[in-house]
């Protein structure tokens, strides 16, 4: 049985900011950490902060503080592209704009997880991993 972390990641944070949540807590990993470096770059999510679990340096969880504007959720719509049963790949020239540049495309490429319009400079193509508005 295979588990879609990162797809469960982004569902809770879609759901946390639809819920009016401030803080979402999700398990920590090294992919899940670039993401939401990303995410916070792009300026939807305000903070990222890595904790450990019961003074246990082997176990730590990233608490995400979410980003809000007039007491609406910054995050309206968050999209898995690649699963693990189905992976998404895309060349530098099938990288897709999302709503004509307001939504940002997170590739995962052989440069690490970047965005698609830094991906479009550096020439590469890689796995879509979501689309974010």
């Amino acid at each position: 049985m295979v588990h879609d972390v990162i797809g469960d990641m982004l569902v809770k944070l879609k759901n946390a900011a639809f819920a009016g949540k401030k803080t979402v807590k999700v398990r920590y990993s090294k992919l899940k950490l670039s993401l939401l470096e990303k995410i916070k770059e792009e300026g939807y999510i305000d903070n990222i902060q890595v904790i450990e679990e019961d003074n246990n340096p082997n176990k730590k969880s990233i608490v995400v503080d979410l980003r809000f504007y007039n007491k609406k959720p910054v995050i309206t719509s968050i999209k898995r592209v690649s699963k693990p049963g189905r992976r998404v790949y895309a060349g530098v020239n099938d990288i897709p704009r999302i709503m004509n540049g307001l939504g940002i495309t997170i590739l995962s490429t052989s440069k690490g997880v970047l965005t698609g319009k830094e991906a479009k400079k550096l020439n590469i193509g890689g796995e879509i991993i979501c689309v974010i508005v």
